[in-house]
This record gives C-alpha cells, sequence and structure tokens, in this order.
C-alpha cells in the first residue's frame, strides 16, 4: 500500500476560502474587521519568516494586522506594556506574541498579560483549562490544525487508538487532550517512554511532534495507520520531519509531508481563532 498524502496547503486554502466569505460578511453587513497584532522580539530567521507569512494572510483574508518587532535586547516591562496597550485596543482581537523570546522575558509572565479573550495561540491558563474541562475556549493552532487534517480522511476518530509522540505544552499535550475529547483511546508519549515502537505500532493515528528528524520508521507504524507528522528540523538546508517519509509512505494509509502538511494549518487555524474572537467580543 502507498499511503494518500494529506495535502495541508489545500486544506488550508479550503478554510481561508470559507473564512474569507466570513470575514467579508462582517466588513459589509457588521462594520467590524478581525484584527490581530503579531509581536517579535529579536531577530531569530525562522521568526521572522513566519511572522511574515501570519501579515501576508492576514491581508489576503482582508483582516487587519499590525506587525511589533522589538529589539533583542528589549526589557521584559516593554514587552508587558505593549501587551497592555493592545489589550486596550477595540480594533486588535487577537494577540500573538512570537516563541521562543530572549532568555532574560519570562515566558509565562508575558502569556498570563495577554487578555484571555485575545489569546488566539490558547496559551493563557483559562483557555487551557477550559479546553481541559470541556469549556468551549480557543484551542492551540497546531493541535486543531491536526484534527482538521485527520478530519479530511473521513476517519471516524471516536474509538480508535491514537498515540502522540512529544509532550510539550504547545503541541503534546493539547493534541492528545483534543483526541480524548474526541473520544478516542490516548497514549501520551515522551523521551522518558520505554519502548517507544510498543506504543506506536499499536495507533490506529500517530501524531509525532517530537522535533526528532527520521525517530518513526516503517517498521514502528501499524499497517494503513493514519501519520501526521507534526515535527519540523532543519538538517543540511532542508526541513525534515519525525517520520522517514519515503518508506512509512508505504505502510501507512495516510501520511502528511513535511514541509507542506501541517504547517499551513497552524496560521489558517489562527486566523479562524482571530473570527472567534470577534464573534465573541460582539
Amino acid at each position: 500500500m502507498t499511503a494518500k498524502i494529506i495535502d495541508g496547503k489545500a486544506v488550508a486554502q479550503d478554510i481561508r476560502g470559507k473564512l474569507k466569505q466570513e470575514i467579508d460578511h462582517m466588513i459589509n453587513e457588521q462594520g467590524m474587521t478581525p484584527g490581530l497584532a503579531v509581536v517579535l522580539v529579536g531577530n531569530n530567521p525562522a521568526s521572522e519568516a513566519y511572522v511574515n507569512m501570519k501579515a501576508k494572510a492576514c491581508q489576503e483574508l482582508g483582516m487587519y494586522s499590525e506587525k511589533h518587532h522589538l529589539e533583542a535586547d528589549t526589557t521584559e516591562q516593554a514587552l508587558l506594556d505593549l501587551i497592555e496597550k493592545l489589550n486596550g485596543k477595540a480594533d486588535i482581537h487577537g494577540i500573538l506574541v512570537q516563541l521562543p523570546l530572549p532568555e532574560h522575558i519570562d515566558t509565562t509572565k508575558v502569556i498570563l498579560t495577554i487578555d484571555p479573550k485575545k489569546d488566539v495561540d490558547g496559551f493563557h491558563p483559562i483557555n487551557t483549562g477550559n479546553f481541559h474541562i470541556g469549556i468551549e475556549s480557543f484551542i492551540p493552532c497546531t493541535p486543531y490544525g491536526v484534527l482538521k487534517l485527520i478530519e479530511t480522511t473521513g476517519l471516524d476518530i471516536a474509538g480508535k487508538d491514537v498515540t502522540v509522540v512529544g509532550a510539550s505544552n504547545l503541541v503534546g499535550k493539547p493534541a492528545a487532550m483534543l483526541m480524548l475529547q474526541e473520544g478516542a483511546t490516548v497514549t501520551l508519549c515522551h523521551k522518558m517512554t520505554h519502548d517507544l515502537a510498543l506504543h506506536t505500532q499499536k495507533a490506529d493515528i500517530l501524531i509525532l511532534a517530537a522535533g526528532c528528524p527520521g525517530l518513526i520508521t516503517a517498521g514502528m507504524v501499524k499497517e494503513g495507520a493514519c501519520v501526521i507528522d507534526v515535527g519540523t528540523t532543519k538538517v543540511a538546508g532542508k526541513l525534515k520531519g519525525d517520520v522517514d517519509f519515503e518508506t512509512v509512505k508505504e505502510k501507512a494509509g495516510w501520511i502528511t509531508p513535511v514541509p507542506g502538511g501541517v504547517g499551513p494549518m497552524t496560521i489558517t487555524m489562527l486566523l479562524y481563532n482571530t473570527v472567534q474572537a470577534v464573534k465573541q467580543a460582539t
């Protein structure tokens, strides 16, 4: 068997097309333009490229966007003051502070300062807590994108065995919780897990977010499984996923490529969350 490739670019474009219609209606019928503010501290090339993609996506959908690029030596208080200013702006519905931040800035303090109603990344403890107990909240963008990709396969997640490899607060943990809420039986693996293959081989749906290029080989994957590769590590100038794509695609039923799989969905779900923030504010 050769796996069906899950085209994240195509899925993202479909969602963005529907969002564009919704945004046009908000602007024309309600006089409300969704606004997103992105804050970047320092000169990380990958972060700069990502922020620029977000700004371009906002422009394409007719959203209002602000980019605040601060120097690497910006004080923590200056950043917190900026966030408080954005919290008070009526034309800004979503605030995103690009991570990672310089070492002298407390990331947790920054996240706590963002108004939970504008926390379109879904990182604030209020949103995280609501998400975990099933109250409507902003779902972290990358795990949300993973869910949307799985849905395109037609698989019914309920009752499936799902294994998530990687237990970060940004991807692994929320992805596991999202799958649990969809009715799956979930195994969450991490760097302390013994015999990783024992857990990955039983998975009907395998989600990889470990940041270890080529970690998962064909022998570690169940025949016909849906394999979602969130990993992105630069190797010899090219992005590599956690999956040995060429071998695993011959055994899986569905698989996402890197790049072009989960990546486009992260920005798309950020835009989606920002539109939801407008609805909650009106």
